[in-house]
Order: structure tokens, then sequence, then C-alpha cells
């Protein structure tokens, strides 16, 4: 499910759908105390910066197009490339847990980086005829939104001062940010079908020395119905999040 996000940037730890609000809340300084010290706090923060400019680079990307055409129509290949950089370079959020300078999961982080890869590559990229559709730019504003909260997020709670408009952005955009990402990502995979099944894109037939099959058509449509129970849960899943940390008056004061 490409709504996930990544989980290896830093800062407080997460297992959330990539919209902004994490099941399990861990403050910097709990990351701190269990993590390796002032070197890797020092990496994060060079890693958390740049992911957040490079994501800002593709949302002027997407200002500066939509400004100079006066239409929204194909503005995925203003910024195809930094989109492609950058949600690639994530993986990196994988090793980040791996060698556990961030107490993530690896299983999980890995789950969530991946889904939104597969999507770059696997579909838009691979799938040229559905980079025309408009419904791309439902999950790419939605991703790129996101990823520039969720990054600032993680820089200035590794820095140990953490704005509270930033939390606060980071647990409540999710509200029209999520159902948002997800209607794009169903979309486009749904745009992708009629070309992948005339084109049998990456599907395996038998008879081969391997004696192995794949459909990736179905794989499409099984990835889309696993959006059925994963979405309402999760979704309900993020408001009680954010009822809980924005409940706390004693962290609104120190964010201040």
């Amino acid at each position: 499910m490409a709504a996930f996000g990544g989980g290896g940037g830093g800062g407080s730890r997460r297992a959330d759908n990539g919209y902004g609000v994490s099941g399990q809340q861990q403050q910097a300084g709990s990351r701190r105390r269990k993590g390796p010290g002032a070197l890797a706090t020092a990496y994060l923060v060079i890693y958390n910066v740049v992911m957040t400019a490079g994501w800002l680079v593709i949302a002027v990307g997407l200002v500066r197009s939509y400004l100079t055409k006066g239409s929204y129509h194909n503005l995925y290949y203003s910024i195809e490339k930094p989109l492609k950089f950058f949600q690639t370079g994530a993986l990196v959020e994988i090793l980040h847990c791996a060698i556990g300078i961030v107490p993530s999961s690896v299983v999980l982080t890995t789950f969530q980086v991946m889904s939104r890869v597969f999507l770059t590559w696997a579909v838009t990229h691979s799938v040229k005829e559905v980079q025309n559709e408009d419904c791309i730019l439902l999950f790419v504003v939605a991703w790129t939104i996101t990823e520039i909260v969720r990054y600032s997020f993680y820089t200035f709670n590794l820095l140990n001062h953490l704005p509270y408009f930033i939390k606060w952005a980071r647990y409540t955009l999710f509200f029209v940010l999520y159902p948002m990402g997800v209607l794009g990502e169903l979309l486009t995979i749904y745009a992708a079908l009629p070309y992948v099944r005339r084109s049998d894109l990456f599907s395996i037939s038998l008879p081969n020395k391997y004696n192995f099959s794949f459909d990736y058509y179905t794989f499409l449509i099984l990835t889309m119905l696993s959006y059925i129970p994963l979405f309402p849960q999760l979704y309900f899943h993020m408001i009680h999040q954010r009822r809980k940390v924005l409940s706390l008056p004693e962290e609104h004061k120190k964010s201040e």
C-alpha cells in the first residue's frame, strides 16, 4: 500500500501510514538516550534537512510549472526526476533501522518505503501512459506536503526544539492528505491496468524452466483490494494518535 511512507528518518519514530501520524510516539530525548550518540544525531539532522530541501524542490517545481502553463495537466513531467530521486533516496531509511541508529522496525520500514518506491517505479515509471493522467497529481501533492512536514518534524525533534505548528501540521494534515493520496494511488494503479494487461508487463507465463508464473495485472488488482481493510483501520488509528498527542498541554509548553 503506497500510502505508507518511510520510517527511518530520525526524531520520533513511527509506525504510521506515511501521511503524518505515528503509532508509537517517541520524543527526541528518548531517542538520544537509546541512540548511538552525537555523530548519528548529526548525520540524521543532515539527512532530514536534505530530504526536506528535496521535497521543497518538488513543491516549487509543481507551483512553477502550474504558473507557467496555467494548467495542472501533465505537471508530473516537471518534477519527475526529483520525485524519483528523493523517493528512491528514502531507501536509506531501511539501513538506518537495520544498523540501529533509528529504533524502528526494519520490516515495517521496508514495507513502508518499498510501497512508495513500487508505485513510483513499477507503476508510474513503467507504464508511460499513466504519466498523462491527472490522478498522479493527487498523490504527488499529498506526498510532497507530507514529506516536507515529516522531515521538518524529524529535524526539529532531533534538535530538541520542535515548534508546535509543525507538530500540529504533522498530526492534522493527514485528515485531507491521507484520503487524497490514497485516492490518487488507487486511480493511478487503475489507469495502468489496461496497459499492463495488453503488454503483459512484468508477467511470467508457463511453461518456463522455473515452473513459475506471475500475473502482474492480477497483482495490481490485489494491491488495490488491500486498501479496503487497511485504509479505515489506519485512518481511525491516526485520529486516535492525534487526540492523544495534541491533547498533552505540557508537551505544547515544552515545544514552545
